[in-house]
């Protein structure tokens, strides 16, 4: 069985290679991405090895942050926010304590935004803003199965950590068809690079299955592009400014988000 004490050494010495590597490239940009992630791996470690408590207090604080991001994005009003936030992390909390009941807070939560914009009583632009934070609930909700997973989570995390590099990087030397016009920096030979290295993760940290395999090889991309999706909508390269390196928190997690939303359609590993 995976667990956080069996990841850790992996996942210290993942961040050292990488290090080295990206000190050989002088490269300023990958510098800066690898001091972000310098800092984040050890907390999000932490956090999972705290436990239950721990990883569900990392998931809400990561959809909170996503939701103003996303809600930004999306051109949602403050209270539209708000119940959004309240949503999201009443999933994760009732995944994390009272994981049967998870149907009902997501029903309570689709409602509870139905009754703002019907309170608001926006003709004009009440149907977008309803559709677009249902969406929102459904996208980031899925944050929620992060507690229930334990190590797996983190397995998932690395994995897909490793398949975002490796296809920037692949996509970048290979070239070869765009594998989507949602983004167009995306090519198809990074993402299958990208999927390889991914499932030789999952391997190697003990947590493979097909259910798994799926999640990151189709879920992580398909992640991606969704997020890619709402940016061109809103007209903007990245989710946020403010993450070293990196734009927004939403540009770090959509590819988890979108393993994470196929491992539960999927039922990996319940």
């Amino acid at each position: 069985m995976t667990s956080v004490a069996a990841l850790a050494p992996w996942l210290g010495g993942a961040l050292l290679v990488s290090g080295v590597a990206v000190g050989a490239s002088r490269r300023r940009e990958l510098v800066t991405r690898w001091c972000a992630w310098a800092v984040g791996v050890p907390v999000v470690t932490a956090a999972f090895w705290w436990g239950r408590p721990g990883i569900a207090l990392l998931a809400a604080v990561v959809a909170l942050v996503a939701v103003l991001e996303f809600g930004a994005l999306a051109r949602l009003p403050r209270p539209d926010r708000a119940v959004l936030a309240s949503g999201v992390t009443a999933l994760i909390v009732t995944a994390a304590w009272a994981p049967d009941q998870v149907g009902r807070v997501a029903g309570a939560g689709a409602l509870a935004l139905v009754v703002v914009l019907l309170v608001s009583g926006d003709a004009d632009d009440g149907l977008r803003r309803l559709g677009t934070a249902l969406l929102g609930l459904l996208w980031l909700g899925v944050l929620a199965a992060l507690a229930p997973l334990g190590a797996l989570g983190l397995a998932l995390f690395a994995a897909v950590s490793i398949a975002d590099v490796v296809a920037y990087f692949a996509g970048q030397r290979l070239g070869g068809p765009r594998l989507s016009r949602l983004s167009p920096a995306k090519r198809w030979s990074g993402t299958l690079c990208g999927a390889a290295a991914g499932l030789a993760v999952l391997a190697l940290l003990s947590a493979w299955s097909w259910q798994a395999a799926i999640a990151v090889a189709v879920g992580g991309p398909a992640g991606d592009l969704l997020e890619s999706l709402v940016k061109r909508g809103a007209g903007v390269k990245d989710s946020g400014r403010w993450l070293a390196g990196a734009g927004g928190l939403l540009d770090r997690i959509d590819s988890l988000v979108g393993a994470l939303a196929v491992a539960v359609v999927l039922g990996w590993p319940w």
